[in-house]
């Protein structure tokens, strides 16, 4: 298969997304933990619409879930969500562990201002 340079410029111009590794899914987690409650459902949906050039997987996502819980740095808990069936479980920080959310969080929010996508100005 041969790549051209058309394929090379689409690439850069339109990039695929980029899937979190634990470590960045545990900062993103904890960013967003520290404005709301949240759910693993929602976790994942709110990544793709506030940061379109990430992605994050289920597997990866609940491994840094299991890792805050076991840390002691988030808690879980089953609440009823409007307009869903079942109870969702809920994720919130402990109380001891915000000062640490916060400098985690400003750990995600220069890694995403640092490797920024930026389109290669190519005209088509």
């Amino acid at each position: 298969m041969t790549t051209t340079l058309d394929e090379i410029y689409k690439f850069f111009k339109n990039p695929p997304p980029f899937y979190l590794n634990k470590e960045l899914a545990v900062c993103y987690v904890l960013s967003v933990l520290l404005k709301q409650d949240s759910y693993g459902t929602e976790l994942i949906s709110l990544l793709e619409t506030e940061y379109p050039a990430y992605r994050l997987s289920d597997t990866v996502l609940y491994s840094a879930l299991k890792f805050l819980e076991d840390g002691a740095a988030v808690v879980g808990y089953w609440k009823k969500v409007e307009g869903r069936g079942r109870p969702r479980r809920m994720y919130q920080i402990t109380p001891e562990w915000r000062d640490r959310a916060e400098e985690l969080s400003r750990l995600w929010e220069s890694y995403t201002q640092n490797n920024a996508t930026v389109p290669v100005g190519v005209s088509d």
